[in-house]
């Protein structure tokens, strides 16, 4: 019995047959492999039927090679494996270098330096170093509040620089912070002035000796550094004051800073969660400025509060 579908065609066939008064006839094919023989084929005039076989299926073997890609036609977008790098950090291929020799020169020569500075001074005169280099950069923190317009915060700052210079035994003592006095230190400098008016930080940079910075805190700190050496003179711009001095600045921020560095190596991307923890801190200290407290856990990286809040959970700029 012939199926509907070839039943149709050969009666709309002999319908145009019957019209025309001519029978049509349609070119044999080729005979596919399952062809009828000659002996099976229709009678003369009858319209024949090509049965086209469906394509041989592969099996689907273990191990057998996956079909090649078509190449990409013109005008087709190809996803390629390359990722730009992240806002604010165009440089981040250059950086994750720089931070990874440093890190390098820092287990082999400065991490058993800063610990054996750890374990050869005692805790009191490792703050007293601290406090000392801190109360020098206070003239620079009042004057970073006069440009804020904020006259009180300067007046605390000139009261602190004062207290601790003199009864702090030139600032190896933060007495000012105790009772009676209650005046805690507060960072400033030309950066934050520039981003309390809205500049932004700019490109992040990872600099040998500088470490983890940003355009605009180079700048401000640049400057700031510059201000004690020219306003007051010698012996603060001697280089034989300079030197030993930067040396056991930058020696008693790596030892304060060891725990913290060690959590930082141990993350799956140490250099990103880097840069996510320093730049939040100074995030936090410009809102700080404005007023605005910030929700999220701030790790110190840098500053008189190293190694004194728990590091947050790591959340690295993809």
């Amino acid at each position: 019995m012939l199926t509907p579908a070839i039943a149709a065609g050969m009666l709309m066939m002999g319908a145009q047959a019957g019209t025309d008064g001519a029978a049509a006839t349609v070119p044999p094919p080729m005979a596919a492999p399952d062809a009828p023989t000659a002996a099976q084929a229709p009678p003369e005039g009858a319209p024949q039927v090509l049965v086209v076989p469906p394509p041989p299926v592969m099996p689907n073997l273990p191990g057998a090679d996956a079909p090649a890609a078509a190449a990409p036609q013109p005008g087709e977008i190809v996803v390629t494996g390359h990722t730009r790098p992240p806002p604010g950090d165009p440089l981040e291929r250059l950086n994750e270098k720089s931070f990874e020799a440093v890190q390098s020169v820092d287990k082999a020569v400065v991490e058993p330096v800063a610990k054996a500075y750890n374990k050869g001074l005692p805790k009191p005169a490792r703050k007293g170093l601290r406090n000392f280099f801190s109360n020098l950069q206070e003239p620079v923190v009042f004057l970073a509040y006069m440009l804020q317009f904020k006259p009180g915060k300067a007046m605390e700052t000139a009261g602190r620089f004062t207290i601790n210079t003199t009864l702090g035994v030139a600032g190896l003592f933060d007495v000012a912070k105790r009772k009676p006095f209650f005046l805690p230190y507060r960072p400033n400098g030309l950066a934050n002035v520039l981003g309390y008016y809205g500049v932004g930080p700019g490109p992040y940079m990872y600099l040998p000796i500088v470490g983890p910075t940003t355009l605009r805190d180079i700048i401000g700190d640049t400057v700031d550094k510059l201000i004690v050496p020219f306003a007051v003179g010698k012996p603060f711009n001697e280089p034989k004051y300079v030197i030993p001095a930067t040396i056991l600045n930058q020696l008693g921020q790596r030892a304060a800073f060891d725990e913290t560095i060690q959590q930082i190596r141990s993350e799956e991307n140490p250099y990103a969660y880097y840069r996510e923890l320093y730049l939040k801190q100074r995030k936090a200290e410009i809102e700080a400025l404005h007023g605005r407290a910030v929700e999220e856990p701030v790790t110190p990286v840098y500053g008189p509060g190293l190694g004194k809040a728990p590091l947050p959970e790591p959340t690295p700029t993809p």
